[in-house]
């Protein structure tokens, strides 16, 4: 065949590949046509409809089933070593009437609060936020799942979180597994059990991861206390009053975060925050070893550095932790007779790196510096008047 006929062929193949697409498409078009059409046809081919859309048999179904499965499964692993935490406390009361009618003064009402707590070994030791184990005088009561009710004393606070260990005395109990919090992804399913209000034992909501290492200031209800929270896990799993200090679970049923803040209802919906448990793990070795919780010391006030702060402070730096105190609260940079001081940290110096690791890129320094124990020297790796340096510096204690 010469050249020009086999040119000549090229368009009659092309139409033919056309046409053979036009009448594929026509042919599905006509199908769902037809199936749209017949309501028996549907049934008998197993397609559903709502409204005109077609749904795959089974498909959409399956996901849903799989999905809702594993929730109520790692909802029934979890759920026997969830406890709620009540306490009571002694209020002196001034009654305006008591002259009146010959009554003293003083009167005595208990204050009544609660929140949540999970079991972490079977002899009795709970998890639980700090700020729910943290008022003065109180008495606590735990209430497991079963509805027992146990007598609950405060054994250990972490200074470094808000993250604290109760002791019930009892033996044999549930307890829950650890996840990984290093090892999460956002958008990854994530449940949230506690005893909602106070008042709701074990209430289950689910969502989503939204995101990681966020840092807030969180205070309490009664805007009485506050604490600076770094490395959070914020999730839209819904949290509220009552469920501080409740797990944070993934879909295998492991805990890996601690329930400890939401923002304010008239603010947002949908954004809570956990600490994750990575962050706890050495605090509750820590107590079993030694009885309390301990997490080393350096002595800094320290600012992470971001756009806003590099501009705002003229640095070069773009990541790392400024040292920088608040002359304002008579708060110095540097804590006299700490561990820095020693080592002769100064105000404005720039904490790029702990013992080779980067401070920054979501790590902020207290978490970098949370790995190692009091007593062991680590490496600072330092920016002072745009020339970087290493220091080392010999861990102090710092204890509840």
């Amino acid at each position: 065949m010469d050249n020009h006929s086999h040119l000549a062929n090229r368009p009659f193949i092309i139409f033919i590949v056309i046409l053979s697409f036009v009448t594929g498409v026509l042919g599905g078009v006509g199908g769902i046509a037809l199936i749209s059409s017949s309501t028996s046809l549907q049934k008998s081919l197993g397609f559903t409809s709502s409204e005109g859309t077609l749904t795959l048999p089974g498909r959409t179904e399956n996901i849903t089933v799989k999905e809702d499965s594993a929730v109520i499964d790692a909802v029934k692993k979890v759920s026997p070593a969830v406890v709620s935490v009540t306490f009571t406390k002694n209020v002196q009361v001034i009654n305006p009437f008591a002259n009146l009618f010959g009554q003293s003064q003083d009167t005595v009402q208990q204050e009544q609060g609660g929140g949540t707590g999970f079991i972490i070994t079977a002899e009795g030791l709970i998890a639980t936020n700090k700020h729910v184990a943290n008022v003065d005088g109180a008495e606590y009561t735990v209430i497991t799942q079963d509805g027992k009710k146990y007598k609950a004393d405060v054994v250990a606070k972490d200074p470094a979180n808000d993250f604290a260990i109760m002791k019930i005395d009892a033996k044999n109990l549930p307890v829950v597994d650890f996840g990984d919090s290093d090892n999460l992804d956002v958008g990854q399913r994530v449940i949230a059990i506690g005893n909602a209000l106070g008042e709701f034992q074990n209430s289950v909501t689910v969502g989503v991861l939204s995101g990681k290492e966020r840092s807030l200031t969180a205070s309490d209800t009664s805007g009485g206390t506050s604490e600076a929270l770094e490395g959070l896990l914020q999730t839209d799993a819904a949290i509220n009053e009552g469920n501080s200090g409740g797990p944070l679970i993934n879909l295998h049923g492991q805990v890996i975060g601690i329930n400890t803040a939401t923002t304010s209802k008239s603010q947002a919906e949908g954004i809570g925050f956990a600490v994750p448990i990575n962050s706890l793990k050495s605090a509750v070795d820590s107590f079993k070893k030694n009885g309390k919780i301990i997490r080393p010391y350096l002595g800094v006030r320290y600012a992470m550095i971001d756009e806003k702060v590099a501009a705002l402070k003229g640095l070069t730096a773009g990541k790392g932790a400024l040292v920088v105190g608040d002359s304002a609260q008579g708060q110095p940079a540097v804590v006299s007779g700490s561990p820095a001081e020693k080592a002769g940290l100064k105000e404005g110096d720039v904490i790029l790196k702990v013992n080779g690791e980067t401070v920054g890129e979501g790590k902020s320094l207290s978490r970098a510096l949370n790995s190692f124990q009091p007593n062991e020297e680590v490496t600072l790796k330092i920016l002072r008047d745009g020339k970087e340096q290493e220091v080392k510096v010999k861990l102090g204690e710092m204890s509840s």
